[in-house]
């Protein structure tokens, strides 16, 4: 595999799943981090859907020593720059384009690019990427489409995110071309809104203890 591909897998270092966290108030950023980290998933994926993204980013990055803090819904070179120098570890995309393959190039940070079809799949391939987000797994044929791409694209491994639940994930991981899964049902928004960090680290203990 690729340098860049074993840094994100050695971010990752053997998590079956990744958190993808929407932060609507930033002062929720640090406990929540605390909490998944207590219940085993240290490293987590916080999108910019939010105004406040890029602030939780920073304090994670600054204030938990223990978590690997990802930055998702990455859609150009100018978010993938902001992420980076923001503390990101790695970035999410949820689609593969030119300029984010550009942008990955140039940066130390490396990127974790969602692809669907068998062409984004040899175009991350083409550019040195083995290790692809598949995104929306669900919508996307799922567990189906996974075992199909198997064969004919073998040397690359997958985390599928869309759709991906504590009643499904198990079933993902099963298969031989899945490293990890992500999804958000470790940190529901209902729980963080409320503060119930004991019951999201509990959430989050239960889902670092799935196979792979």
């Amino acid at each position: 595999m690729t340098s860049k591909t074993e840094q994100l897998l050695s971010l990752l270092n053997g998590q079956p799943v990744i958190p993808v966290l929407k932060i609507a108030n930033v002062a929720d950023a640090v406990p929540l981090a605390h909490a998944l980290s207590r219940g085993g998933l240290r490293a987590i994926e916080i999108t910019l859907r939010t105004a406040d993204a890029l602030e939780a980013i920073r304090r994670v990055a600054a204030e938990v020593e223990d978590a690997v803090v990802g930055a998702g819904t990455i859609l150009d070179a100018r978010q993938f720059d902001e992420a980076a120098r923001a503390g990101s570890k790695f970035i999410v995309s949820p689609g593969i384009t030119s300029q984010l393959l550009d942008a990955a190039k140039d940066s130390p940070v490396p990127l974790l690019p969602g692809v669907i079809t068998p062409g984004e799949i040899m175009a991350a391939r083409e550019a040195g990427l083995r290790f692809l987000k598949f995104f929306p797994a669900e919508q996307s044929g799922g567990i189906a489409s996974l075992k199909a791409f198997a064969s004919p694209l073998a040397d690359v491994k997958f985390c599928p995110t869309g759709g991906i639940t504590a009643r499904n994930a198990a079933d993902y991981l099963s298969l031989p071309n899945v490293i990890c899964v992500g999804g958000s049902w470790v940190a529901p928004d209902d729980l963080i809104k409320a503060g119930k960090w004991d019951e999201i680290e509990a959430l989050a203990r239960e889902a670092s203890k799935l196979k792979k």
